[in-house]
């Protein structure tokens, strides 16, 4: 369940307080996930051009994002 048709890269600010599912640079799912609350940037991922997307919004305020 992506937010968005383009990942969310490294550095950029979360628009919600989610759990952030890593992809590799072709979009395949990596199996891992980072919790990140709204408006901190998101952490550097393993390799390069791997990004985010959400994976599940917090069942708060915060997870509703933009």
């Amino acid at each position: 369940m992506a937010a968005s048709k383009e990942p969310l890269k490294p550095g950029q600010t979360s628009p919600a307080s989610a759990q952030y599912g890593v992809v590799g640079p072709r979009g395949g799912n990596t199996g891992k996930e980072v919790t990140v609350p709204k408006g901190r940037p998101l952490p550097p991922t393993p390799k390069p051009g791997m990004g985010y997307v959400i994976n599940d919004r917090t069942r708060n305020d915060s997870g509703r994002g933009k």
